[in-house]
């Protein structure tokens, strides 16, 4: 602990240009002393012989970040008349350092030869000096090999890092997209209809001022009804929302009714029949479908209620949801809202353009496909088809979605 300590203090206090300084000045010292040595072992004049060139190896060392293989070229030109080992070493380390491949094996093996050659003022060779050598060269190549790949480990790691940070961001952010995207699309599936009731029955009054107090009381509660419903469901709504957050408690919903399905279809129809539209449901019993099939094939109509509501009131609306399957296969169920060419051409609420978008989206989520698009005679068609697989409990068969609705049997709930 303590020795990490002072590692990351001297980290902190010495850069790059510090650290040069410093094997520059133990260089120095280094080729100082040899040649002192040598002054007093055999004179000035091989004191010279280790002063000049080491000096020279010495003064290289400024470079060796820039340019390892010339310095360590130098140095090891220099090493056999001044015997000056720190340039040599120190050299070698910065290329061990830098790369670990045939380079630096040759580079090894060289260094090692200046250090086995003797010295020229007194030429000794014995086995001794040869493992020096050999030793000295492998010490200084391996001890830059492991500083090198220690380098590399925590650059890599740092990489690592940043680009774990850098996905975790990316991943955050398309998580609030798509945490936007289902909100806007609840939203919009929840308000949107019930809006467009409110409005569409303010608009009856509007243009009919005259139809009796008994009319627009009859209007008017169902208006504030409306607005309660859409209130409430606003209330669930936000109230799941709130349950997917981290802190999101039981307390905060306590009470949250069940997601719509087909059995609610009768429901939305009567609620549109009330706002004025004339809506024919032809609705099978579809018991045996999933549950999230279901509550698509609720959104399906009413998304394209809402949008007769917005640009055909007036329009008489069929609406058809048929489906078939066999026991302990794969089934279909087909959803259809057609409308007929409405009388006025102009809209009674603006369009957000993202209504038949979260339809698709939604459809493509159960694996189905929707068309929609202008029929023959000026009118509008929603179409979806769903792929269903039923309860192994129900052994019942229903009529092919593509028959007459007066062939489908005593199922049909027309109304």
């Amino acid at each position: 602990m303590e020795t990490g300590r002072w590692r990351s203090r001297w980290a902190g206090w010495s850069g790059p240009r510090a650290r040069d300084v410093l094997i520059v000045v133990l260089c120095a010292l280094g080729t100082s002393t040899q040649a002192a040595v040598t002054w007093l072992q055999y004179g000035p004049a091989a004191a010279w012989l280790v002063i000049v060139p080491g000096a020279i190896g010495t003064a290289a060392m400024w470079w060796r970040r820039r340019h390892p293989l010339i310095v360590w070229a130098i140095a090891a030109a220099t090493y056999p008349a001044s015997q000056a080992l720190l340039p040599l070493g120190f050299a070698l380390l910065t290329i061990a350092i830098r790369r670990r491949d045939r380079v630096l094996i040759a580079c090894t093996a060289v260094t090692a030869l200046c250090l086995i050659t003797p010295n020229p003022v007194k030429p000794v060779f014995d086995i001794a000096t040869v493992v020096a050598g050999v030793l000295g060269a492998l010490f200084w190549a391996l001890w830059g090999a492991y500083v090198g790949a220690r380098r590399d480990l925590v650059s890599s790691l740092r990489d690592r890092a940043a680009r774990a940070e850098a996905e975790r961001e990316l991943r955050s952010e398309q998580a609030r997209l798509g945490e936007r995207a289902r909100i806007a699309r609840e939203m919009h599936d929840v308000l949107a209809h019930k809006v467009s009731l409110i409005a569409l029955q303010a608009g009856g009054l509007e243009v009919n001022p005259g139809v009796g107090a008994e009319r627009v009381e009859q209007t008017t509660g169902l208006i504030r009804s409306t607005a309660r419903e859409a209130l409430e469901e606003l209330r669930e709504v936000l109230g799941v929302m709130r349950a997917d957050q981290p802190d999101g408690t039981a307390a905060d919903h306590p009470q949250l009714t069940p997601q719509p399905g087909v059995a609610d279809l009768p429901a939305l129809a009567e609620s549109s029949r009330a706002a004025g539209m004339r809506v024919t449901l032809a609705l099978q019993e579809l018991d045996w479908i999933p549950e999230a099939t279901g509550r698509t094939v609720y959104r399906i109509v009413q998304e394209a209620l809402t949008n007769v509501h917005k640009h055909a009131r007036g329009a008489a609306t069929d609406v058809s949801v048929t489906g078939w399957s066999t026991t302990g296969a794969a089934g279909e169920v087909r959803v259809r809202v057609t409308n007929q060419r409405p009388v006025s051409a102009d809209t009674l609420l603006p369009g957000s353009g993202v209504g038949l978008i979260g339809l698709r989206e939604r459809v493509a989520l159960v694996g189905g496909t929707l068309t929609a698009g202008p029929t023959a005679d000026g009118g509008w068609q929603v179409d979806a088809r769903l792929p269903a697989t039923n309860k192994p409990s129900s052994g019942n068969t229903a009529a092919p979605a593509n028959l007459p609705l007066d062939q489908q049997g005593p199922a049909w709930l027309a109304s």
